[in-house]
């Protein structure tokens, strides 16, 4: 069950009016790792845990405190677009500050959503689930939790340096606190998950079942050696269960494969158009 409370979990009052900018922070609403993305990704995981406990708890929380960050972003994008101009164009462009606002802004906060945020990035693309990471195994899913709040605190972060407004940069302040949390926090649960699990995910599957010769060797599979000089290339593995190799000069393992033709209702092309011989094209197509 889910309670709102009408109250803001902190400001979001700009000091003026910024149809640009509203478009920009749509980037950190309705983005691939804006905060609807990080909210139900979050929730979904939670929902998929099997058990209760403090790992679903912590899902929870924290997705339930993005559903937050969504209603104060959605809040100020509706206030950045109070007052926009979005009469006649040849009126707008007789002031050339209104029309360079105008300009910019996204036509669809006035066609669409009548000067409010909608559920899209900063160039008009629709959320779409496919932005959400919900596997059922935690550590992989924290992992892509932290990789979310890291990509998501660098956009706000970027957009902070946009703005002089100080009602803005007071509220993306915030967003930007709050993600430097759930950074500590995916961290601090990962770490806990690596230590009862190790680092390799996932840790059910048996090891005899894999080709261990291989399992801890960098290829040179690129122009320069600079990767040898690495962590990743020398010495004990991150799991602690085997030794890091470098092999310079990969070579192949297997023959070149040699597919048979398709059977002749799937209309490939024929297989002696394929062969490398001369005379199959007409001396006109050359």
């Amino acid at each position: 069950m889910f309670y709102h409370v009408k109250e803001l979990q902190y400001h979001a009052k700009p000091e003026r009016p910024d149809p640009l900018f509203a478009k920009k922070l749509q980037e950190v609403l309705g983005g691939q790792f804006g905060e609807i993305s990080v909210a139900l990704q979050y929730l979904f995981q939670g929902w998929s845990v099997r058990g209760n406990g403090k790992y679903k708890d912590l899902l929870m929380d924290t997705g339930a405190e993005e559903l937050a960050h969504i209603e104060m972003l959605a809040t100020m994008i509706a206030r950045l677009l109070d007052g926009a101009p979005v009469g006649d164009l040849e009126t707008a462009a007789k002031d050339p500050i209104i029309g360079a606002i105008l300009g910019g802004m996204n036509p669809q906060h006035v066609i669409v959503s009548g000067l409010g945020a909608m559920p899209a990035d900063s160039v008009g693309n629709r959320w779409t689930a496919d932005y959400i990471i919900a596997s059922g195994n935690l550590l992989a899913d924290f992992r892509a939790n932290l990789n979310a709040e890291s990509q998501g605190r660098l956009q706000v972060v970027r957009l902070y340096e946009e703005t002089n407004d100080r009602g803005v940069k007071d509220m993306l302040s915030w967003l930007i606190a709050r993600d430097t949390m759930h950074q500590n926090q995916w961290i601090a649960a990962i770490k806990e998950l690596e230590a009862k699990e190790n680092v390799v995910v996932p840790s059910t599957f048996p090891r005899e079942l894999e080709k261990q010769e291989v399992s801890y060797t960098l290829f040179n599979f690129s122009k320069g050696n600079q990767s040898a000089q690495g962590r990743w290339a020398h010495g004990p593995s991150m799991d602690g269960l085997g030794q890091f190799n470098y092999v310079e000069n990969p070579v192949p393992l297997a023959k070149k494969p040699v597919l048979r033709p398709a059977p002749p209702y799937i209309h490939d092309t024929p297989p002696a158009v394929l062969k490398d011989t001369h005379g199959l094209v007409p001396p006109n197509m050359k």
